[in-house]
């Protein structure tokens, strides 16, 4: 301590020096958009120690200090002349309520104030991550190469092992790099977009996204044809690699296949390109390796300078979350041979410490849905690997990354499709995970996951393991084996309460018996490729989609992307007086304020601005929304579901949802007089090439003084099971009373009127002892 309070006592000198004038610090509170101070005022860490964020001011550097109390005269850490707006300490600070404040300093040396004082907590299951200060990190980074993946000590095992328990994998690399000398790839520069061609338009996709596929095919094929040499494989395919890596070092590092100017070319560029060079580095003459630096020089600094600083205080931008760990790879390849590469290793360390992943929370969420969930973390388990080996960091000691693979478990159980929600998910098939799933479960030891890769017919063995090919499938199949465990001690549904995502499930071990209700209500509210709206839902049941968020995606941003999907309209939610939640917005807030799961029955509640919606599920047979809605003036509502077949409506209280021979039946408890339409009809409708119509039913109020609500239940059944069904619903002074028997059972519910009251479900079946539930509060 006395070695701190003498560090900060020369900095106080510095800063109160004549003539040295004081920066005035800017503590705006953090907006949308922004990642905020962190740890948070009275928050608890689930990282020991947490990473520090700050607003971020121009030309200053920083001092951080942590104590045991809010006079820092038990300063337990402190760090002086930190770059950049965040900072994570080289050591664990110890389980306890901690204190931090931080201040600037600018070029002249004068210093603001302290910051605020705020308080945290670290607890003893707080999982301890520190980040080693920069120059023990980067001298963990081998001086010769490869570099990515695999260091150069581990070759002379991978290699035995080509002819053992890898033969396989090498094979199937051995064949590709045959094809690849039978085939090989264009390497003539991609082309740039033609002058007055419409960003969007089919012409401008067909460029923007052939030239990353012509990126990849040529980078991609060099870096495998270098691997497989590196283990064994014939002097032709080095030497082709290295032709094919030095004709891609001729291409304009500006130009068509430029970060700034197309990054869906110019980020695969970066990172197979330094794959490649790392395999290949042998082979390569100093002058080529001299080319190759010159080139990922100027495209590494025009990523950089377009991340850094910005990305630490506004990083909730989709490609940005890319592109930080590609150049990661690049700065690590580059390790001592481009002046700045170690700049943009440090800065890829810190993002990942600091503020990564960002649509998601420490439960393991997504909040842009499955199809980007995978897009993206299949990526970043590129740069785990690389991270692990070339860094010595483990990213499965997050909290995020011990829990990520319960996302897809719980959303997707075995036999599921097209469900949850997000951006490109309607014909999605869990399938399409298995190769994620295997690896998660392979870096974590997780071995639910394994079960559920198991469960799917997993792991894969093919080249379709990894989308880049199956160099990383061979580093991969060096890892320990993982036993697979069922899922039978974990609850049948799982709250995302940082995400705002709930999935209920009545059978989590087999898609095709489930009935499962997905929920969103959620604090990033409407942004990126997660724009459905707070309080929507979605139903499945035996295999079938019942009630769905709708549209197909044509191009993105196009005028049925952006004015129906990302319309409050196309999802299973309410509308007040015709208005849609604001789009694609971090405004459109929501949040999931009670949570409750049993064997028995399942209750979430969801809030946003003027609209309560709580669901029961009593599983399987059995769902009650129930909705309040208050807003300021008098209101009309539109309530919206939608089918992939025509809904037959016969009155309010007698609809039914029929997808192949499964079923819903829909009863509109309350309130009254609704009237009904229908259509497969999106507004607008989808560009002529999507022919995909669904049908979309709206129940429309009167205009309504003073609050309303919703009382609605859902029967989802198979064909031929019975539909007894009696229900009984009395308003009160405080409350609903809901009371329903069907099928043997007998079910009761209080529904407050107020929304800061829980609900409670009581449930009785034939020959079962009841069940009695309430609504539990989730902290936030």
């Amino acid at each position: 301590m006395r070695l701190f309070n003498c560090m900060s006592l020369i900095v106080l000198l510095l800063c109160v020096s004549p003539g040295i004038m004081a920066q005035t610090l800017d503590e705006t509170p953090a907006g949308n958009g922004e990642w905020g101070y962190r740890p948070a005022y009275k928050s608890v860490s689930t990282i020991d120690p947490p990473s520090f964020s700050w607003r971020p001011m121009k030309n200053m550097t920083w001092t951080v200090q942590c104590a045991r109390d809010r006079d820092f005269t038990d300063i337990v850490y402190s760090a002086d002349g930190i770059e950049s707006n965040v900072h994570t300490a080289s050591k664990s600070l110890g389980q306890g309520r901690l204190y931090w404040r931080y201040r600037g300093r600018n070029a002249d040396g004068g210093c603001s104030g302290w910051s605020t004082v705020r308080s945290f907590e670290i607890t003893a299951d707080s999982n301890k991550m520190p980040l080693p200060e920069r120059g023990e990190l980067l001298a963990r980074i081998p001086d010769s190469h490869p570099r990515l993946f695999v260091r150069p000590e581990d070759m002379p095992e991978l290699k035995r092992k080509a002819k053992g328990s890898l033969k396989d994998i090498y094979e199937r690399l051995d064949s590709q790099c045959s094809q690849l000398l039978a085939e090989p790839p264009d390497i003539s520069e991609p082309p740039l977009y033609p002058e007055g061609i419409v960003r969007g338009s089919e012409e401008w996709r067909g460029i923007w996204w052939g030239n990353r596929m012509r990126v990849v095919k040529a980078l991609n094929g060099a870096a495998t044809l270098a691997f497989t040499h590196l283990l064994g494989g014939p002097e032709k395919y080095g030497e082709e690699a290295k032709r094919i890596l030095l004709a891609c070092a001729e291409w304009d590092p500006k130009g068509s296949t430029g970060y700034l100017y197309n990054d869906e070319a110019g980020m695969p560029y970066a990172y197979l390109f330094s794959r490649a060079y790392t395999y290949a580095f042998d082979l390569l003459s100093d002058s080529e390796k001299d080319k190759c630096r010159k080139v990922m020089r100027i495209r590494g600094t025009e990523m950089y300078n377009h991340l850094n600083p910005s990305h630490f205080w506004k990083p909730y931008n989709s490609h940005k979350n890319r592109a930080w760990h590609f150049l990661g790879e690049v700065g690590i390849a580059f390790h001592g041979e481009i002046e700045e590469a170690d700049d943009w290793t440090w800065f890829a360390a810190n993002v990942f410490h600091a503020c990564y992943p960002v649509w998601s929370d420490d439960d393991g969420g997504w909040h842009e849905g499955i199809s980007y969930w995978w897009e993206y973390q299949e990526r970043f388990t590129w740069f785990a690997d690389v991270m692990r080996s070339a860094l010595g960091i483990d990213a499965f000691d997050k909290p995020y990354y011990s829990q990520v693979g319960y996302y897809a478990m719980y959303l997707m159980p075995p036999g599921t499709y097209g469900t949850g929600f997000g951006d490109l998910v309607g014909a999605r098939k869990p399938s399409n995970y298995i190769p994620l799933m295997t690896t998660f479960a392979t870096q974590a030891g997780n071995p639910h996951w394994q079960w559920w890769v198991e469960k799917m017919g997993g792991p894969v063995n093919s080249s379709e393991y990894h989308a880049h090919g199956d160099y990383i499938s061979y580093v991969h199949g060096a890892l320990p084996k993982i036993a697979a465990k069922t899922p039978k001690d974990l609850p049948g549904s799982r709250l995302f309460k940082g995400t705002g995502q709930a999935y209920l499930n009545s059978n989590l071990g087999d898609g095709m018996e489930n009935v499962q209700v997905v929920f969103k209500s959620s604090p990033f509210g409407t942004q990126s490729h997660g724009y459905e709206a707070s309080n929507s839902f979605n139903l499945w049941a035996y295999g079938k989609h019942l009630l769905i968020r709708t549209g197909r995606r044509d191009n993105y941003g196009s005028d049925h992307h952006k004015n129906w999907m990302w319309s409050t309209r196309s999802t299973n939610c309410i509308r007040i007086n015709g208005e849609d939640q604001p789009k694609r917005s971090p405004k459109a807030k929501g949040r999931i304020s009670e949570f409750t799961t049993t064997p028995e029955i399942d209750i979430v509640t969801g809030e946003t601005e003027h609209f309560t919606r709580t669901i029961i599920f009593v599983k399987p047979e059995l769902i009650v929304v129930y909705d309040r809605l208050t807003p300021n003036d008098p209101a009309f509502y539109e309530y919206w579901l939608h089918a992939e077949k025509e809904i037959a409506v016969n009155g309010q209280h007698s609809i039914t949802v029929d997808n192949d021979g499964v079923f819903c039946d829909i009863d509109f408890l309350s309130p009254g007089n609704l009237t009904f339409s229908q259509t497969n009809q999106y507004d607008p409708n989808p560009r002529p090439r999507v022919t995909l119509r669904q049908w979309h039913l709206t129940a429309t109020t009167e205009t309504i003084e003073g609050p309303c609500e919703f009382v609605t239940v859902y029967r989802p059944r198979n064909s031929g099971q019975d539909t007894t069904y009696k229900a009984d619903l009395k308003k009160g002074t405080d409350a609903y009373t809901l009371d329903i028997d069907m099928n043997g059972l007998s079910f009761g519910a209080d529904l407050p009127l107020s929304a800061g009251e829980p609900c409670r479900a009581t449930l009785k079946r034939t020959g079962k002892s009841p069940a009695n539930v309430t609504a539990e509060p989730v902290t936030q």
